[in-house]
């Protein structure tokens, strides 16, 4: 509208409409040509409404403006905690998506003394072998001991009565992953004992963005995955940034390999306290 000169910067309020639609998208969405920044937002703030659409996360370009940085300092003075906090508080699932949430919570998730999960996004634009991704799975669990160690001899009789039950929560839009890492633990005894259940709720196998069935999975999906009381979920994800934000936990992070390498060198990666 400044463009077309429906108003100018320089404009009152009295001569402006009642409110303003603000549109951002996710590939139009730039830093250098945008709102944020100090006149834009000046010029904001003198609509009375303003209705947004946006299929991004921008709050953390409102830091880096002055006129707003004394405030929001005041409201999160951890800035990772941003999000989580915003989420939990405007996020509020369908009584249909909650109640796929607890059912299938109470029913497999809810006995396990720790929860386990791993998301796993294969891309189009970088799509990667199965075999590729189980294997960085697996390197995942030879470095950090993310999934529990097996052992390659059966244990004593009476050393699995009193172990603890770990649940592994796969999400992914692909069965493969879960059918294989369930025969693992199907097939081998844990070497510190642990009983293992392994879930997956649901295997899309492609993404459907427009049906509504298919995104009420997702979601009660995200939320499951953010009762897991540590994670590793594939970079570049909204599904697993989302979920571990409503977590509010820092997740091992499964790093995408080189546009021009079909391995990823670094498995995954947790970004540290500063």
């Amino acid at each position: 509208m400044l463009k077309r000169g429906a108003f100018a910067y320089n404009s009152n309020a009295s001569s402006l409409p009642a409110y303003i639609y603000l549109h951002l998208e996710q590939f139009s969405l730039r830093m250098q040509n945008n709102i944020f920044c100090e006149e834009d937002q000046k010029m904001l703030r003198k609509f009375n409404w303003m209705l947004l659409k946006s299929d991004s996360y921008f709050a953390p370009a409102l830091f880096l403006m002055p006129s707003y940085q004394e405030e929001l300092q005041k409201m999160f003075p951890e800035k990772e905690s941003v999000f989580h906090h915003l989420g939990r508080y405007l996020y509020h699932p369908a009584n249909q998506v909650w109640g796929r949430i607890e059912r299938y919570y109470d029913a497999y998730l809810a006995q396990a003394d720790e929860k386990i999960g791993l998301q796993i996004r294969i891309f189009r634009e970088k799509p990667i072998k199965f075999e590729v991704m189980y294997d960085q799975i697996i390197r995942c669990t030879n470095q950090v001991n993310f999934l529990p160690e097996i052992a390659h001899t059966e244990p004593m009789r009476n050393q699995s009565k009193n172990s603890k039950h770990k649940a592994i929560l796969i999400t992914s839009l692909y069965a493969g992953y879960y059918e294989r890492i369930r025969g693992i633990y199907y097939d081998n005894p844990t070497l510190n004992g642990e009983n293992v259940s392994v879930y997956q709720p649901s295997h899309e196998e492609e993404q459907q963005t427009e049906a509504q069935n298919h995104n009420e999975k997702a979601l009660a999906e995200i939320y499951l995955l953010s009762f897991c009381d540590k994670m590793a979920i594939s970079a570049w994800s909204t599904f697993g940034y989302v979920a571990h934000s409503f977590a509010g936990i820092k997740p091992w992070i499964l790093l995408r390999p080189d546009w021009n390498k079909e391995v990823a060198e670094v498995p995954l990666y947790q970004v540290q306290n500063s």
